[in-house]
């Protein structure tokens, strides 16, 4: 048997420490891995955690500052008196002499009803009249005779009573036919069309030829004769101001067509109750208009003054949670958590509420609040962008 001399066999001894440091670097490969492994996860489950806490926006609030401040409200501006005439008898119109826009008095006429029915009616009437005033000549006549011969006895007192009694029905008739003519010739007066005082013509809704119905509830009216030299203003005033409402004070008015010109009204009084469909107190106010410058009908911004409160704050009205509850809006306690406070809206302004009770300028008040927060809830708050500069 022949021996390789050029081969050295390997001693166990000498692996022992090649395969101890392979075994150690896999410990700490693994080690390492674990470890990594378990710090990802740990990210991940902080950045989940993170994710599910909602971010909310903070809204801004300010008290009401001065001694007073001012309520915009809406208006609406009325003739001091307008009067719709109607018909009081039937007919065709004949003729018509006024327009809108036209400048009438009391008792210009307006125009003419040709009424053949009542000519007639009254021509019957007339004619009945003087039947009954002949026969009360005849049976006044008849009832004297029978009195003087009463007095020689040659009638019965039964015969010159009945006499006297004809003549008494006689003059009952007269009368009776004397109203029926008044009443035609009332009813003959209003086939002119009359202003009832001095005023504007603002609607005319007949023309000539058109049939005239007196009896029509449902009729519109002919003419319409407004006072626009005053003018009344009526304002609703939400129940939370009701008590600032005091006669003589004065409000500012401001309408479309004079954008840059303010008219000064005078409150001259009040419904006196709050109205159960909107919570408003109605207020009237006074307008002076000699120039015409305001038309019935006209939409008005009023400026009314009232005292301010200072407990009163202003929210943006995304910021109102409305449920089964009531109004609440959702404040941040401690710790950025969630508390649900009840509140009484003073006053809507449409995008800004006036909060009068339930929080105050201190709170830190969630605007755009999720549909889901609740009390207790955490949340994180956003911070607000730096404007960027100019570069």
């Amino acid at each position: 048997m022949s021996h390789d001399a050029g081969s050295t066999p390997v001693s166990p001894m000498r692996l022992r420490p090649v395969i101890a440091i392979g075994l150690a670097i896999a410990i700490v490969a693994v080690a390492g891995g674990l470890t990594f492994r378990a710090h990802e996860y740990h990210e991940l489950t902080h950045w989940t955690d993170a994710q599910q806490v909602p971010t909310v926006q903070l809204a801004p609030m300010a008290t009401i500052d001065g001694n007073d401040h001012h309520l915009s409200l809406p208006g609406h501006v009325e003739a001091w008196i307008s009067a719709p005439i109607h018909a009081r008898v039937g007919g065709y119109l004949r003729t018509w002499t006024r327009d809108i826009g036209s400048t009438v008095h009391a008792g210009d006429v307006l125009g003419t009803i040709d009424t053949p029915e009542i000519d007639q009616q009254l021509h019957q009437a007339t004619a009945g009249l003087a039947r009954a005033q002949a026969d009360l000549r005849l049976a006044s006549l008849t009832s004297k005779r029978w009195q003087n011969l009463l007095a020689s006895n040659s009638v019965s007192k039964q015969e010159a009573d009945e006499k006297l009694g004809e003549a008494e029905v006689a003059k009952a008739n007269v009368a009776s036919a004397q109203a029926d003519v008044d009443r035609l010739q009332a009813l003959e007066s209003f086939k002119q069309i009359t202003a009832p005082f001095d005023g504007t013509i603002t609607a005319r809704n007949t023309d000539i030829g058109d049939l005239i119905s007196a009896t029509n509830a449902n009729e519109e009216p002919l003419f319409t004769v407004s006072d626009t030299r005053r003018m009344r203003l009526y304002v609703s005033i939400p129940q939370g101001y009701a008590s600032t409402i005091h006669p003589g004070m004065h409000v500012k008015v401001n309408v479309m067509e004079h954008p840059d010109k303010a008219f000064d009204a005078v409150l001259i009084g009040s419904s006196g109750a709050i109205a159960k469909a909107s919570g408003t107190l109605l207020a009237q106010f006074e307008l002076a208009n000699p120039n015409g410058e305001l038309l019935p009908g006209d939409y008005a911004q009023v400026s009314l003054p009232v005292d301010s409160n200072a407990h009163v704050v202003n929210v943006p009205a995304t910021a109102l949670i409305f449920r089964a509850a009531g109004p609440q809006l959702a404040v941040l306690g401690a710790n950025n958590t969630i508390q649900l406070r009840d509140v009484h809206i003073g006053m809507d302004m449409g995008d800004i509420l006036q909060i009068d009770r339930g929080v105050t300028s201190m709170d830190r008040i969630v605007d755009h609040p999720p549909d889901s927060i609740m009390a207790g809830d955490k949340v994180t708050v956003a911070t607000a962008a730096a404007p960027k500069g100019k570069g």
